[in-house]
């Protein structure tokens, strides 16, 4: 029985990992047509439509009282903040850069959650943690060629990155009081109320961007918004904040891969050697030692 709730945990994590890697391609398209604002709140919002049927239909409800403060600062935090200095960020240093920087995020998860959601700092993960932070960088430095990095844009990067850690620390709790759906759905809610002040750039770029564009961002809401959030909330559930941080490393392997299949950008021998590190990395955190009983994982 255990055997397979882990199972379902790390399918739902490989979801999650893939199509927030679609998730470039989708904003490198919407971006061009999107301020970073608009991009968040159009992203939030057909998220939020999207998880609101989805909720209806499986009759939820709304969440436990001792549930909100976790899903209200997630929802500030990651749903908000997090998605708006990052598309802000991106556009002021080069994508190399921005992977470097956000990548900072699931070293801070595990630091976080270690200290404040007493999970602890098991050798292995701080080992795998390591290895694909390296992997991380190297698949950074392939990406770099324009050398364009503002002051202004590191540090909203670095922000990205702290907001990223702290929105899912803060999520961890809320996982125990409400199910996976509930703190998806009303933290992106509470995402998207944060993000009304941009309704006005959204209404107008929405009038003049393609169809194209415009299904960039439902796509982006839908897919690796909705629905990878929601499985993301699924996995956490079932394990630490810190294994959860280190899975996400695999983002960057799947997003070169995908844009050498989708997009035919071939990839440089950089890039393929950090994908490779990214994911032995993956690996190496998330194995168990053999002396860890398997039951230990029940009290997660």
């Amino acid at each position: 029985m255990q055997v397979s709730r882990d199972r379902r945990a790390v399918a739902a994590a490989g979801v999650t990992v893939v199509l927030w890697a679609s998730a470039f391609v989708a904003i490198r398209a919407a971006g061009q047509y999107f301020s970073p604002g608009a991009l968040a709140l159009g992203r939030l919002a057909a998220g939020s439509v999207t998880l609101l049927v989805f909720l209806g239909l499986r009759r939820a409800g709304l969440p436990g009282r001792a549930a909100w403060p976790g899903i209200v600062i997630s929802g500030l935090l990651w749903f908000g903040a997090y998605m708006v200095v990052l598309n802000w960020g991106e556009e002021l240093v080069d994508a190399g850069t921005a992977a470097m920087l956000v990548n900072i995020g699931p070293i801070l998860i595990a630091l976080l959650g270690g200290r404040l959601l007493r999970e602890g700092f098991p050798k292995r993960l701080l080992a795998g943690l390591a290895v694909s932070f390296a992997g991380a960088v190297v698949v950074g430095l392939s990406m770099s060629g324009r050398g364009h990095a503002s002051v202004l844009g590191v540090v909203l990067c670095v922000v990205a990155a702290i907001t990223y850690a702290g929105g899912v620390v803060g999520q961890k709790p809320a996982l125990r009081h409400a199910s996976a759906l509930q703190v998806t759905t009303f933290g992106c809610l509470t995402g998207t109320l944060a993000c009304l002040p941009f309704a006005g750039q959204l209404a107008g770029e929405l009038a003049a961007a393609p169809a194209g564009a415009v299904l960039a961002v439902v796509y982006l809401g839908v897919f690796p918004t909705a629905l990878a959030f929601t499985t993301w909330a699924y996995a956490l559930a079932r394990t630490t904040a810190g294994k959860m941080g280190s899975t996400t490393y695999a983002v960057p392997a799947v997003v070169v891969l995908m844009s050498w299949t989708v997009l035919g950008e071939v990839p440089a021998w950089l890039s393929l050697a950090g994908g490779v590190l990214c994911l032995a990395g993956v690996a190496v955190s998330r194995t168990r030692p053999r002396r860890e009983p398997v039951l230990t994982s029940q009290r997660l």
